[in-house]
């Protein structure tokens, strides 16, 4: 990270709630959080902890209920639709555990997806997938479908569709929840490089070895941030 980084993400007492009958259920309970440019974050806690809403939070997949979230300096809860859509679009790239590639479509026209959606010429498009594609060594593979890849090689192609954009954060939900371990391991080295090169990353895992990985980690239970290694406390 840099000598003075940039506060990218900052969350206050973001609440998250569904209405079960007459029980309101909370998921998240008064969440803070901060993040920095170059950081590497794991968020871990059990099942139902709340781990997988934060993460679709900070995507801006879901919506709190309330509290404030703060992202490259733009109030998210003040922006519309389209504004948060071009903000997900821009300045974040999603990486899941069961890739999402579309069948129909070879690597590099899946790459190519996020700018189809800026609105960006097609011979642009190319060379910018192209490069992507080299830079997660599949470039030998560009006009391979899905079908035709390994598990590993498919989570290569997402991760390079998530950098086309260059976003400023990669979120990155079980991203070795469907390889076996060495393939896990080579996906869990491209990220940890990507991150010395500057990449914001956080990283949704419940496996320890995986969350070894990265340079902070926070445990989530029922709803609350319990340590962050930031501070390397408990929080009670």
């Amino acid at each position: 990270m840099t000598a003075n980084p940039k506060t990218i993400i900052k969350l206050s007492q973001i609440v998250k709630s569904y209405q079960n009958g007459d029980e309101e259920l909370q998921i998240l309970k008064g969440i803070d959080l901060t993040v920095e440019e170059g950081e590497f974050l794991a968020i871990m806690g059990p099942s139902g902890s709340g781990k997988s809403t934060l993460m679709n939070m900070i995507g801006l997949l879901d919506h709190p209920t309330s509290g404030e979230y703060w992202l490259n300096d733009e109030n998210v809860e003040e922006l519309n639709e389209k504004e948060q859509a071009r903000v997900r679009n821009e300045e974040i790239g999603f990486v899941f555990q069961q890739f999402f590639l579309l069948s129909k479509l070879d690597a590099r026209q899946n790459v190519e997806l996020p700018l189809v959606y800026a609105g960006m010429s097609a011979k642009k498009r190319k060379a910018l997938a192209e490069q992507y594609l080299e830079k997660v060594e599949l470039e030998e593979r560009m006009h391979h479908l899905p079908s035709e890849l390994s598990g590993g090689q498919k989570q290569r192609v997402a991760i390079a569709r998530a950098l086309v954009n260059s976003p400023s954060i990669i979120l990155a939900d079980e991203p070795t929840g469907a390889l076996d371990t060495k393939t896990g391991e080579q996906i869990m080295e491209l990220l940890t490089a990507l991150n010395q090169e500057g990449k914001t990353i956080i990283m949704v895992t419940h496996e320890p070895e995986i969350a070894d990985y990265a340079k902070r980690k926070i445990v989530i239970r029922d709803g609350e941030i319990t340590l962050d290694t930031t501070d390397s406390v408990r929080i009670e």
